[in-house]
């Protein structure tokens, strides 16, 4: 600096010896303490990353996509017609499959009892069947209507299976006070009156009547007291006689 018997300064980068060691030791444990404060948001904003991008891959993307509608248990029905029925889209991703609605559809198929929907990772859909089981045959011209134990006709046939009889029936459904009554009548049967029985008629609820093998029959009346009525038809089978009344099971009458 000129005249007036001024200072001239300089500005100069102190060598780090001149800092005291007990200065950069706190110095040191400082910048410590700050980056363990921001470890914590650092991994949680690690993790959110990882999460989100996994999340966008397993419900936006086809990475992860239905690639097969796997079938069990169906019989009567082939796997194309149940597989056709859940109507899952293809490569639709796994995550966001409406399991419920896949099962509603499956159900809604005449011969289904229930469906069972699951996912099976990393790309299927698997649905198991558990099929309806016939307990009676109606006649319907030169077919059967198959009945299973809920009084729902499912199925037509052109010939009846073997081991259930055949039910003479106007009109069976779940509702139908006949149907209801033949229902009742077939589970109350012993394992010997069931393997005898070729028919049932029922004409009206209280007019239920058995046909048996060798041309013998049961008058059932009303399905009421039916357990009774199977255990008195069941020892009366071995008495002599083809027409065998129970309707009133306290005075019991075999001609």
């Amino acid at each position: 600096m000129a005249g007036g018997g001024g200072r001239n300064w300089r500005l100069v980068r102190a060598d780090t010896d001149a800092v005291p060691s007990s200065v950069r030791r706190f110095m040191a444990r400082a910048r410590q303490r700050r980056l363990r404060a921001l470890l914590p948001w650092a991994v949680g904003a690690g993790v959110v990353l990882v999460i989100g991008g996994l999340l966008w891959m397993v419900y936006a993307t086809p990475v992860l996509g239905v690639r097969e509608v796997r079938v069990v248990g169906a019989d009567v029905l082939t796997a194309e017609q149940v597989q056709e029925a859940a109507a899952v889209p293809m490569r639709e991703p796994l995550a966001r499959v409406d399991l419920d609605a896949v099962r509603t559809r499956v159900q809604n198929l005449a011969p289904v009892d229930h469906a069972v929907v699951s996912r099976s990772w990393p790309a299927s859909v698997v649905v198991e069947v558990v099929e309806r089981t016939p307990v009676a045959a109606v006649r319907a011209g030169k077919k059967y209507t198959l009945v299973d134990d809920e009084g729902v006709p499912y199925r037509s046939v052109a010939r009846k299976p073997a081991g259930i009889p055949i039910a003479e029936l106007a009109k069976p459904a779940p509702d139908d006070v006949n149907t209801k009554a033949m229902l009742t009548v077939l589970g109350s049967l012993t394992e010997e009156l069931r393997e005898q029985l070729l028919q049932i008629s029922v004409p009206a609820p209280a007019r239920i009547e058995l046909l048996l093998r060798k041309e013998r029959k049961v008058v059932w009346g009303d399905d009421s007291a039916s357990d009774t009525k199977a255990q008195v038809s069941t020892a009366l089978l071995r008495r002599d006689g083809r027409i065998i009344d129970v309707s009133a099971p306290a005075v019991v009458t075999i001609r």
